[in-house]
C-alpha cells in the first residue's frame, strides 16, 4: 500500500481528506475514525488489551516513541476505566488534531493561514500530496472490493479498510448493507484481528463505535 511508513492513524487521517476537494474533510466523524486507529494500533502492539470490554493498559511504563500513540496510552492509564467504544469518542478531537499535525510535518497536508470575515485568524488544512491520498484511497477501495483473498491482505491494511468503511468515506464502494460487502468486512475484520489474542474482538468493538458515530452524524445531518 502506498506510503507504508505512515502509521495506521496517520493513514486513516489522510483518507479523511477528499482528493477531489483538497481542502475538504470527507467524513463528519473523522476524529472518531482516527481515534479508532490509535486504539487499534496500541492493541496491535500489545500495549492495550481487552478486559471484559474495558480498554486496559498492559503495564505502566511501555512507550512507542510515537507522540500520538504515547499520548493516548498515557491518557488511558491516568483515567478511570472505559470501554473501547467510549474511548473512540472521548476527547477524540485532540487525537485527530495531533495526527493532522504529524501529516503537516511529513508534508502530506499544508496549513494555510486565513482570516474569517477578514478579521478572525484561522488555519485551513489542505492536501499537499493529492496523488498520495488518491493512491491510498484507491488501494483501500481495492482491498474492500475483494479481488484479493482476505488472508493475503496485510493485517494493518485489513484493519484500515474496515475502519474506513465504517466511517462511510466516499469512493470506497457500496455501503455495508450489501450482503457481499458485509461478508468481506467480516473477513477483513477476522484478518485484522489475527496479530494478537483478543484483537479480533477489539477491532470489532472499535468498528462498531465508528459505525455508530457515522450513523448518528448522518441522522443529525438529515434532521
Amino acid at each position: 500500500m502506498p506510503d507504508g511508513s505512515l502509521s495506521l492513524p496517520a493513514r486513516l487521517c489522510l483518507l479523511a481528506w477528499d482528493p477531489a476537494r483538497p481542502g475538504a474533510i470527507d467524513s463528519a466523524r473523522h476524529h472518531h475514525l482516527v481515534r479508532a486507529g490509535v486504539l487499534t494500533e496500541l492493541a496491535r502492539r500489545g500495549l492495550l488489551t481487552d478486559d471484559e470490554g474495558i480498554a486496559t493498559p498492559v503495564d505502566l511504563d511501555s512507550r512507542t516513541g510515537d507522540a500520538v500513540l504515547d499520548g493516548l496510552l498515557d491518557l488511558v492509564r491516568e483515567s478511570m476505566p472505559h470501554r473501547w467504544r467510549t474511548w473512540v469518542r472521548l476527547h477524540a478531537r485532540l487525537t485527530f488534531d495531533a495526527v493532522r499535525e504529524q501529516l503537516v510535518a511529513e508534508g502530506y497536508l499544508r496549513a494555510e493561514k486565513k482570516r474569517v470575515l477578514g478579521v478572525f485568524p484561522s488555519v485551513e488544512y489542505v492536501l499537499a500530496r493529492g496523488a498520495a491520498a488518491r493512491a491510498l484511497r484507491e488501494e483501500t477501495r481495492y482491498v474492500l472490493a475483494g479481488p484479493v483473498p482476505a488472508g493475503e491482505v496485510s493485517e494493518r491494511n485489513a484493519v484500515m479498510a474496515v475502519l474506513a468503511a465504517a466511517a462511510g468515506l466516499r469512493g470506497l464502494g457500496p455501503a455495508g448493507a450489501d450482503m457481499r460487502r458485509e461478508g468481506r468486512i467480516a473477513e477483513l475484520t477476522e484478518r485484522g484481528g489475527a496479530a494478537a489474542p483478543g484483537l479480533r474482538k477489539i477491532v470489532g468493538e472499535v468498528w462498531g463505535a465508528v459505525s455508530a458515530e457515522t450513523a448518528r452524524a448522518g441522522a443529525s445531518a438529515g434532521g
